[in-house]
């Protein structure tokens, strides 16, 4: 007795809740029960299906006239009994089934997966493709950009070089009108040196040198010998020149004057080879203005003189 209470003392205690799954599993397999019933019954009124068939003879025949018979008197039939109250057995509803979990199609999700991952391949192929379509556009425009300024370049050195070109021309036809223009000059010069000498060729019957004289004129007419001296000594102050040449170049200029002296024009006849030297010349020139008569008072024109930096 002892043993047998040490042992309940020391025994699990009885989950809770028993009972009621046993009343849940007793009322589970009843149920069960009535639909396995039901379901039999079901399949046997299935299985009883009546069929209905005339029969038909192959060669046609006449019927045989239908038997009468006379009507038997029938006792009315007895009252039907009065309905018997039919006890309704309470019927408890089945509590609803449990919701099934359907398992995932693993085939379907895998077919799925891949077309998912077939459209994301495919979206990223295209992607890739107008990008290197892009790209290709970008570099087909740079290079068209290039051409064109590799074509205008061309055409500006083109342009440039004919700009040149015409540049050069110009100034060979300038150049070239300044040589004719500088030659029809001369040409005349010599021509009126040349009418002067045979104006002086035909008045030598009439000349009045002495014996030892030289010249061609008819009376002498040169500046004297106290001229050229005055000259410089009007002009040579008026000289400014600091450069340092070497040797004494000589600057051959003509000098026309009007009657009163004062200078006209001035230019270089024969250069000294130093282009400052004869422009200080000029400009000396320029300023004096006036050069001095001579000893009889008249004025030498056109007078050439000679200019050198160191005397």
């Amino acid at each position: 007795m002892n043993a047998s209470a040490d042992r309940l003392e020391f025994a699990p205690p009885p989950q809770p809740g028993t009972a009621r799954a046993f009343v849940l599993a007793i009322i589970a397999h009843v149920l069960l029960m009535i639909a396995l019933t039901w379901g039999i019954n079901w399949n046997r009124e299935s299985e009883n299906i009546a069929a209905e068939a005339e029969l038909w003879s192959a060669v046609p025949q006449q019927a045989a006239p239908k038997l009468v018979e006379p009507p038997a008197v029938v006792a009315p039939p007895p009252p039907p009994p009065p309905p018997q109250p039919v006890e309704q057995k309470k019927v408890e509803a089945p509590p609803p089934p449990a919701p099934t979990v359907k398992e995932p199609d693993i085939a379907q999700e895998r077919e799925k997966k891949r077309k998912q991952e077939l459209a994301k391949k495919r979206a990223q192929e295209l992607e890739l493709q107008k990008k290197q379509e892009l790209e290709r556009e970008k570099k087909l425009e740079a290079r068209k950009k290039l051409e064109q300024e590799k074509r205008e370049q061309l055409a500006a050195q083109k342009a440039a070089q004919k700009a040149a070109e015409d540049r050069h021309k110009q100034e060979e036809l300038a150049k070239a009108a300044k040589e004719k223009a500088k030659q029809l000059a001369d040409a005349k010069r010599r021509e009126a040196l040349r009418e002067e000498n045979l104006k002086r060729m035909q008045g030598l019957a009439g000349a009045t040198g002495g014996s030892t004289s030289t010249g061609t004129a008819l009376r002498s007419a040169g500046p004297s010998d106290s001229y050229a001296g005055r000259v410089r000594a009007r002009v040579r102050p008026n000289i400014v020149f600091t450069d340092d040449i070497s040797g004494n170049p000589t600057a051959e200029v003509e000098v026309r004057m009007a009657p009163d002296g004062t200078i006209t024009s001035s230019k270089i006849l024969k250069s000294s080879g130093v282009k400052s030297w004869d422009n200080a010349v000029l400009r000396a020139l320029d300023k004096t203005e006036t050069l001095p008569r001579d000893v009889d008072g008249s004025v030498h024109t056109p007078l050439i003189i000679e200019f050198r930096p160191k005397g």
